[in-house]
């Protein structure tokens, strides 16, 4: 029976389950990978399972979200990293190699394999025809451990391309598209699989940003075929004998097809304050801007930036403009200096930042009060730049460019500027990736004052009541439940403090709130907990005593956080029960088995009214809410070595 390339895939790594979409599987991974915002965690959960030596293919710690030495915790928690990382059989990508997602696509991502990563946006690497997934840090803990991963076998949307891209228009520009048409929800239990004559007019790069975007979908994840070019990316990275020809078989079943014709696209811009708020530049064009960033994982790949320098160059950015550039990687900041691009950058009047996330994850360059921010980025979330009043757009490197240059929106094509650059020199220095020790008894593990024990959950009770401590509205994100910024992630280590800023961009003093009534129940709308995979918007709510979330929906990686936390997930079996439900109202569950039958009756105390609610959980999710989590299962049950 013919296969397409997800379903190839996929298959060859099932462990056990039924490879049917909608049914749950449990995959073997090849590969990890790990951010310093979320690597902290996911490094004490691996030493607390008891694991010597990690049994995965690869396995690599990156850091690249808090480079920002304001105080010592994120200088404390890089040692920590890396000398967990050099005892335990991890390589170290040290502060400065560059962004996790460029590095592992340069120096590690293989067609064919599967890959898990503490970052949403892992999927990158589907470019080079991995099937990689965001995931919380505990489940890539368990994956370092040797343990399989459990997903939904999802549905494949084939996303047909034809055509080629018209002078100023971008790949951020087709992932924007597809927004448009599918919304932040369109993605849920799907996989994008990309097909059509239009792939061969794109390089690793522009796939790359279409991947990395594809967790803007709510997709589990979305992969481009292993081709010629997949080969020509490969050797320019010095490691061609990774390469091996991967694409769907001829007339291989899709569960939906989506056909985009590359040639009738348009520049495009996400609009404050989602990625699928989505305009023409041209209904912009015109608009003052005050801020444009260019870099982050989705395009600050060599191309990315060589296309940001031929709008440029000899140009002047606007005097009302401040522009940033951060390069993805070290490699791609060396090109740039040898051939003079960086050169362009800094004429114009830029501002060269590190080879890290930082603006991105609100790490420094928030806008001004009322500021306009044109973002070469991937979201745009409500305060994630770290200022609220800003309007935070999403836009591809030469619209960025351009509008940089003009002081106002411009649509990059109607912009004379070259679309060739030169070829990419065949350059790699692995010198700032370090090699686990061949002696991991004499490493001793660095632990700064910043890193606390992890907080415990006890075991599921018989009954739980509580009160409704906040309600949400739709597509809350896993930004509002756990901010990011240089305020908070330096205490991704220290649960007991990051818990005193949940929810505070909608409930001032919601942790005291918590705190006063011994914990509580979240009532939430659609598509709650979308956007990061940080597992501390599961992790600080727990210690906090939320016992479960009451929602319309769930984005996927938050789900399996909450259960990996012990805390219930609970869908609305008829949604207009959501509006029956006040702040404060006490809620009771009397019997939490029902949770493993799939329905749970919720009574209102306070109301005097009753909801049935789904439970859409496996009987291993509820073995885990039992205890009180995966990492209580885990040390109750046999070692790991």
């Amino acid at each position: 029976m013919p296969k397409n390339l997800v379903q190839k895939i996929l298959d060859s790594h099932v462990a056990s389950g039924t490879p049917k979409a909608g049914e749950p599987v449990e995959l073997v991974i090849d590969q990890t990978l790990t951010q310093d915002a979320t690597g902290t965690m996911a490094y004490i959960q691996l030493e607390a399972m008891g694991v010597d030596q990690v049994k995965t293919e690869l396995s690599v710690s990156y850091v690249d979200h808090n480079t920002l030495q304001s105080g010592y915790m994120n200088a404390d928690d890089h040692a920590y990293l890396q000398s967990v990382a050099a005892k335990h059989g991890v390589l170290f990508s040290r502060p400065g190699n560059g962004i996790c997602h460029q590095v592992h696509l340069e120096r590690f991502a293989k067609p064919g394999r599967t890959l898990i990563g503490s970052d949403s946006h892992t999927p990158t690497a589907g470019a080079m025809a991995s099937i990689a997934m965001g995931a919380g840090g505990l489940d890539v803990a368990k994956a370092m451990a040797g343990l399989t991963y459990r997903i939904t076998y999802p549905e494949v949307v084939n996303v047909r391309l034809e055509g080629e891209l018209p002078h100023g228009v971008s790949s951020k520009d087709i992932i924007l598209e597809l927004l448009r048409r599918l919304s932040v929800k369109g993605g849920i239990g799907r996989i994008f699989e990309y097909t059509g004559p239009g792939v061969k007019n794109l390089s690793v790069y522009q796939r790359a940003t279409i991947t990395n975007m594809g967790a803007e979908l709510g997709a589990t994840t979305s992969i481009f075929p292993s081709d010629e070019t997949t080969r020509a990316f490969l050797a320019r990275q010095q490691r061609e004998e990774d390469y091996m020809p991967m694409e769907a078989d001829p007339d291989a079943d899709y569960d939906e097809i989506v056909v985009i014709n590359l040639s009738g696209l348009q520049p495009l811009a996400a609009c404050p304050h989602s990625p699928d708020n989505v305009k023409p530049v041209s209904e912009l064009a015109g608009m003052k801007v005050d801020q444009v960033s260019i870099g982050s994982c989705t395009n600050s790949g060599f191309e990315d930036l060589m296309k940001a320098a031929n709008v440029l160059k000899g140009k002047t950015v606007a005097p009302n403009v401040s522009l940033t550039v951060s390069p993805g990687s070290r490699q791609v900041l060396t090109k740039l200096i040898e051939n003079g691009a960086l050169a362009t950058f800094v004429q114009a009047g830029a501002r060269i930042l590190e080879c890290t996330c930082g603006p991105c994850i609100g790490m420094g360059q928030s806008p001004k009060t009322d500021g306009v921010s044109l973002r070469t980025f991937n979201r745009n979330f409500y305060g994630r730049s770290g200022t609220l009043s800003a309007g935070v757009y999403l836009v591809s490197p030469e619209t960025a460019a351009a509008s940089a240059v003009a002081g106002v929106f411009t649509d990059p094509s109607t912009v004379d500027y070259s679309d060739a650059i030169p070829a990419e020199p065949s350059y790699v220095d692995d010198s700032m990736i370090c090699l686990p020790s061949d002696d991991p008894e004499s490493v001793e593990i660095i632990r700064g004052p910043n890193i606390k024990p992890l907080p415990e959950n006890t075991p599921l009770a018989s009954s739980i009541e509580k009160k409704a401590v906040i309600k949400l509205p739709d597509n809350i994100t896993t930004d509002h439940i756990a901010p990011a910024g240089a305020e908070v992630l330096p205490y991704r280590s220290n649960i007991e403090k990051l818990s005193t800023f949940v929810f505070r961009n909608n409930k001032e003093g919601f942790a005291d709130v918590c705190q006063a009534n011994d914990g509580g129940f979240i009532v939430a709308g659609e598509n709650y907990g979308q956007g990061s995979s940080r597992e501390h918007a599961a992790m600080a709510p727990m210690y906090l005593g939320i016992k479960a979330v009451m929602a319309k929906s769930f984005a996927r990686i938050h789900k399996a956080n909450l259960i990996n936390f012990g805390i219930i997930p609970l869908t609305f079996g008829n949604p207009a029960d959501y509006d029956d439900i006040d702040e404060m109202d006490v809620l009771a569950i009397e019997d939490t088995t029902q949770a493993a039958t799939g329905k749970v009756s919720v009574k209102n105390v306070t109301k005097g009214t009753e909801y049935v609610m789904d439970c859409d959980i496996t009987d291993d999710d509820f073995v885990l809410l039992q205890h009180g989590g995966a990492l209580n299962f885990i040390k109750n049950s046999q070692p790991l070595n």
